[in-house]
């Protein structure tokens, strides 16, 4: 059976992991049979937003506690992660991605990577094993790894440059599709950056989770 971590930010997509990226990910794991567990941040997550407004609200949550609720429990810290044990990884988006696992809403290019997650992400690629990054995700790969690694956002223009201006190379993309960097084994697709409906965001979803499957060797 094939392992692999999904790596949240939080729950919902102003705060934490977008959480019908997260499912639908989940969900095409589940149906190819793979072995899935779950790793967050064990910190406060940078803020908290009410989604039905869209405010700022004066309280303080949990990564890995607000993360939970989309694992139904089963979520372990990042720093738990166990490389030798995993085949391959995938990450949501959602602003927790750009928030919680990076700081790129504030910073953009000039953005922080967290530390566990920057460890995880270069010891699974130097030891060529496949990731997935979903959404705004991608944004995080040319910072990590340093490498002028293909990668999609949809089609954006502002955060395009953003990902040149780190060294990455961006790639337009359908939301219906991914952009799969075969050297490095990095595949991305815009979700929700693009999609106007969950069944269009599953669809480059769904190809993403088949394409880091089958790259497993």
């Amino acid at each position: 059976m094939k392992s692999v971590a999904v790596i949240l930010s939080g729950c919902g997509v102003y705060d934490g992991s977008e959480i019908h990226e997260s499912v639908l990910t989940m969900l095409s794991l589940s149906r190819l049979g793979a072995d899935v567990s779950f790793f967050s941040p064990d910190e406060s997550q940078h803020h908290v937003i009410n989604h039905l407004n869209g405010e700022e609200k004066q309280e303080v949550r949990h990564i890995m506690e607000e993360s939970a609720r989309i694992t139904r429990g089963n979520i372990q810290p990042l720093s738990k992660v166990d490389i030798n044990k995993l085949d391959a990884l995938i990450i949501p988006g959602g602003f927790g991605a750009a928030k919680n696992l990076c700081n790129f809403a504030y910073k953009g290019s000039d953005c922080e990577i967290n530390k566990e997650l920057l460890s995880v992400v270069r010891e699974m690629h130097q030891q060529g094993k496949p990731m997935g990054f979903i959404c705004i995700s991608p944004v995080m790969v040319p910072k990590i790894l340093g490498t002028p690694i293909k990668v999609t956002i949809g089609n954006d223009p502002v955060t395009a440059a953003q990902i040149e201006k780190m060294g990455g190379i961006h790639v337009e993309c359908p939301v219906d599709d991914i952009v799969v960097d075969f050297k490095n084994k990095i595949v991305t697709t815009p979700a929700y950056m693009l999609a106007e409906s969950l069944s269009q965001a599953e669809k480059g979803i769904d190809k993403l989770v088949r394409k880091i499957l089958e790259m497993i060797e």
